[in-house]
């Protein structure tokens, strides 16, 4: 129990370290904070005009996910903390203590924690984001349609009840954080991927 809740600690306070904020300052690079929507994602470090950033910063965000869980399954954990774990590295990133508990909206780091619970999952929730992202082009509805069925692959590839009462609090999450893109979805306003125009899609 007591190594458990130190592991659910451990996994906040890693998945609290913005990868943005740090890729960033160590490039000499504007605070990703002031790019686009203000959020420390990988779209924002994009922006700067370094492409290599925000590919650092992608797989920082999905490893600070990754890593925690995989250590709980290492351990041998019992699958409600190792579901503990992989939400407490996602509130991380979301809710920074570093940060004044004001983080991204959580994607990347969502896939890390997927694919440590349940790595087919996982797998299957980034071919659902990228196959809606072929078809539509917009990036938040990639990642709301593969958080939608995130909870369904939980429960077909592992039958277990934690995994997925963990896959819905992520999508739930999710959802919350792109309320605004959600929005602007309806409106039939949110911006396609590679489009120019100065928007407020990160994801």
């Amino acid at each position: 129990m007591l190594l458990a809740s130190a592991l659910v600690l451990g996994a906040y306070l890693l998945g609290s370290v913005s990868t943005a904020i740090l890729v960033c300052r160590l490039a000499g690079l504007p605070d990703p904070r002031s790019q686009g929507s203000g959020n420390p994602g990988a779209t924002n470090v994009l922006r700067t005009g370094r492409k290599g950033a925000a590919i650092i910063t992608l797989l920082g965000d999905l490893l600070k996910g990754l890593v925690p869980v995989l250590v709980a399954h290492a351990l041998g954990l019992e699958p409600v903390w190792i579901a503990a774990v992989a939400l407490a590295a996602f509130l991380g990133h979301l809710f920074p203590v570093y940060h004044g508990f004001r983080g991204g909206k959580g994607v990347a780091t969502a896939l890390g924690v997927i694919l440590g619970i349940q790595a087919w999952a996982g797998l299957a929730a980034l071919a659902t984001w990228l196959i809606v992202a072929a078809i539509s082009r917009i990036s938040s509805l990639s990642a709301l349609t593969a958080a939608t069925l995130t909870p369904v692959y939980m429960y077909l590839l592992t039958g277990e009840r934690w995994y997925v009462a963990a896959g819905v609090l992520l999508a739930a999450l999710i959802y919350w954080r792109h309320r605004a893109n959600i929005r602007r979805l309806l409106r039939g306003e949110e911006p396609k991927i590679g489009n120019k125009t100065k928007n407020k899609s990160e994801v």
